[in-house]
């Protein structure tokens, strides 16, 4: 049977409830102040939670957020005096399921806890439902048709109606923020701001300001008082980008605020308390930082609440045609062409290229191309993909670039050599030192058509 924890300080009501509950075939567990119940809460899993609203110490306000950061599916209902309406909508605001007036009948506390019992089992079986039916997770501007991204997003469905700290992983190019700002607006705070910091973008000495702000005088330039990041993010979602390269005295600061949820500016003395969700990102290992020193690990453990890693795009190709249609009618219009779509040949060229620079340099592609094209259609030659020169000196470590085997290295030489040609397939065989037979079987592998090929 489902287990309720009640918290009241009346001991003749906590009593009375405890009767009748158990008379309802529930389990029941009591708490007189909310310090006691967090330590219920911890050690028992619990189905729902009643708890009044004037409580001793902790409230019942500040004891329902707690137990909202922890757990947002946790359904809880909220007593209160029948002269505290408006705590009690607060409380609704707050993410209270439901609220009862006292005096109440025990009929009417029984009928309030069936009902939230119930909605509860009946979204947790939708859940269930569209997770065995397959069901296709999607947001604007994320593509997420290969296997990977569905996950991804699957995870930001879970994720984002609670105020878990997550903490997102993956190559630069891949999309972090893109997925930082889904959460935000798949959640409560949607309708807060949506800050974006990226801490490898600031001077190390100005860091701490942009984050916490500083007070008129704090230093030579400070004219006058400016709020941070964390003071405009409030009741809303701060994105902290390349987390791992925080230097060391703020992942002081960072830990205060993820544990107290307070700070105090550069400068100035005043505590400012913040209702601020992190999201943080990276694109190093940060158990590596961890065992050179050089990132502490009581901070990453409270910023890998929720880790969700993003695979790099040479491991999802599936969505490389979707996410080159995205750009193509993000850029035609801004080039003035009206581009259609892509060729089959031109999307192989793109399907065979293995994305050292991920999403971003795909969509730089995408847009080249479409500055370029002279038709309706981007075709192959539109596709101007840079060689790069491989990584690091003589012997194994940087004998190819990162990611590409060496077959995809041919098709990238064949291509650049087809590009330095001007499209002329003669002059790019004697570039390579290929026969014309050689390079046409080579292109034919790529996706890209001889011309009497094309003419058959």
């Amino acid at each position: 049977m489902p287990a309720i924890l009640i918290v009241e300080d009346e001991a003749k009501m906590r009593r009375l409830l405890e009767l009748n509950l158990g008379e309802d075939g529930f389990t029941t567990l009591s708490a007189e102040d909310a310090e006691t119940g967090l330590k219920l809460l911890r050690e028992n899993p619990v189905d729902l939670v009643v708890t009044d609203l004037k409580l001793p110490g902790m409230n019942g306000l500040e004891f329902l957020q707690i137990i909202k950061q922890q757990n947002a599916a946790l359904p809880v209902v909220v007593m209160t005096a029948f002269g505290s309406v408006e705590t009690a909508v607060e409380a609704m605001k707050a993410g209270a399921s439901d609220y009862v007036l006292k005096p109440f009948s025990l009929s009417e506390m029984r009928i309030v806890i069936h009902k939230e019992l119930d909605v509860r089992n009946l979204r947790e079986e939708n859940r269930s439902l569209r997770e065995a039916l397959g069901k296709k997770y999607s947001h604007p501007n994320i593509i997420a048709r290969s296997p990977k991204m569905q996950e991804v997003l699957a995870t930001v469905e879970r994720v984002a109606p609670t105020n878990a700290t997550v903490l997102l992983g993956g190559e630069s190019g891949v999309g972090k923020d893109l997925v930082a700002r889904a959460i935000h607006e798949k959640s409560k705070r949607a309708t807060g701001p949506f800050l974006k910091i990226n801490s490898t973008a600031i001077p190390e000495n100005l860091l701490e300001s942009e984050l916490f702000g500083f007070e008129k005088g704090a230093f030579t330039g400070a004219v006058a008082s400016k709020p941070g990041k964390f003071e405009l993010a409030d009741k809303g979602t701060l994105f902290l980008d390349e987390i791992g390269d925080v230097p060391p005295a703020i992942q002081v600061k960072l830990l205060r605020v993820l544990q107290e949820r307070e700070f105090e500016r550069l400068g100035g003395t005043k505590t400012i308390k913040v209702d601020v969700r992190l999201i943080a990102a990276t694109n190093r290992d940060l158990r590596e930082a961890l065992e050179q020193g050089t990132f502490r690990e009581d901070l990453y453990y409270r910023l890998n609440v929720v880790p969700i890693d993003i695979a790099p795009l040479r491991e999802r190709k599936e969505d490389i045609p979707d996410l080159v249609n995205l750009f193509i009618s993000r850029f035609a219009g801004e080039s003035g062409k009206d581009i259609e779509g892509i060729t089959p040949q031109a999307t192989q060229i793109l399907l065979n290229y293995h994305w050292p620079g991920n999403v971003r340099e795909l969509q730089n592609i995408v847009e080249r191309a479409c500055a370029l094209s002279k038709g309706p259609q981007l075709e192959a030659p539109d596709i101007h993909i840079d060689a790069r020169p491989t990584k690091g000196g003589n012997g194994a470590p940087g004998f190819l670039p990162d990611g590409m085997t060496l077959e995809q290295w041919e098709d990238e030489m064949v291509l650049e050599a087809l590009k330095r040609a001007n499209g002329n397939k003669s002059q790019a065989a004697r570039l390579l030192g290929l026969s014309r037979n050689a390079l046409r079987y080579r292109l034919s592998k790529i996706g890209i058509a001889d011309e009497a090929e094309k003419a058959d």
